[in-house]
């Protein structure tokens, strides 16, 4: 009997490694011709009959394999007539599936003669650093965003939603979070042993207590830049035939919700007829507040027949009166366009 001949560990290496080419070639063509058979699923839509949620799916349930290995199929399969090449070396088993699945999942377009040169000096990581610094068309240039503000109403609230481009939403993050941070130190001044809720204490300020401070601050400094401004104008309308008063336009407030909005008011009185404003203070030689906003009740735009103008309106008055070579206005009569006013 012939003894077995003693072999080497390099030697035994060798057969080893040719039995693991020989078993992972066999391996990567049954690979190809289930990915082969799973492209003919996909491409005639006919998976959609086995229930199945996707392709993907589908091969994870009829091979039994994991869900990386079945979107790897999945990828290659939707993609094998772009990367004829690498599929054709993964039926000869020159590739492996991992290294198709990762060239079908990331690769541009038209790269399949670059990778298929690649993948056979290359390892499944090499691959996905290839991919991953492969050069991208330029995208799209997007449509500027557009800018909005909406408001819904409830029964008990109000919610306001706010579209801002990045740039501008940050600069209202940063408004608010410096409201905030004063808030929180004039709290823990007047709290100064940091007991947050209890009876007859307020809590601690939140996000929306700055936003309605930052809305306060922007009021106050509008309403000092304005002549006559002020936080709140209550307008009555007064029918002088039935002598019955209604509100300005406004949602409908409670008397504690009234009696806060109204303790640092004015109050304007607009006198009506049949629907129409004939009086809103006394006559006056410069359009005031009062007269202007009587004005812009009674006409929504320009007044001059054809013209839909609805800013950059002027007071247009009946006549004028002429004293010491100056021309003063009275008798305010409607709103125009100013070329309409300088016209005449």
């Amino acid at each position: 009997m012939t003894p077995t001949p003693v072999l080497s560990p390099t030697q035994r290496l060798e057969v080893l490694f040719g039995e693991l080419s020989e078993l992972a070639g066999q391996r990567n063509a049954i690979d190809g011709r289930i990915v082969e058979i799973v492209a003919e699923i996909d491409h005639d839509g006919i998976w959609g009959a086995t229930g199945a949620r996707s392709v993907a799916a589908l091969a994870a349930w009829k091979l039994g394999s994991t869900s990386a290995n079945a979107h790897a199929i999945a990828a290659v399969a939707h993609r094998i007539e772009e990367f004829p090449r690498c599929v054709g070396a993964l039926r000869e088993g020159r590739l492996s599936l991992d290294q198709v699945g990762v060239i079908a999942a990331g690769a541009g377009e038209g790269s399949d003669d670059h990778y298929a040169q690649l993948a056979a000096v290359a390892t499944v990581s090499q691959l996905r650093t290839a991919i991953r610094l492969e050069p991208r068309p330029d995208p799209e240039p997007r449509p500027p965003l557009q800018r909005s503000v909406t408001k819904t109403g409830g029964e008990t609230s109000t919610s306001w939603r706010i579209t801002l481009p990045h740039d501008e939403a940050a600069m209202v993050d940063a408004a608010l979070q410096s409201h905030l941070d004063a808030l929180i130190t004039e709290w823990k001044t007047d709290h100064p042993d940091g007991e947050a809720t209890s009876e007859g204490r307020a809590p601690m300020p939140d996000t929306a207590d700055a936003f309605l401070r930052l809305v306060a601050a922007g009021w106050d400094a509008e309403a000092t830049r304005r002549p006559h401004g002020q936080r709140t104008t209550v307008v009555v309308h007064v029918d002088v035939d039935t002598r019955v008063a209604a509100l300005h336009l406004g949602p409908l407030l409670g008397d504690a919700e009234r009696q806060y909005l109204t303790c640092d008011a004015t109050c304007e009185v607009w006198f009506e007829r049949d629907g129409r404003v004939i009086g809103a203070g006394r006559a006056t030689r410069t359009v005031n507040r009062r007269l202007r906003r009587a004005l812009e009740h009674r006409h929504s735009s320009c007044a001059v027949p054809g013209c839909g103008a609805t800013r950059g309106l002027h007071a247009h008055h009946i006549r004028h009166v002429r004293r010491e070579a100056r021309v003063f206005r009275s008798e305010v009569r409607d709103l125009r366009c100013p070329a309409v006013t300088a016209a005449g």
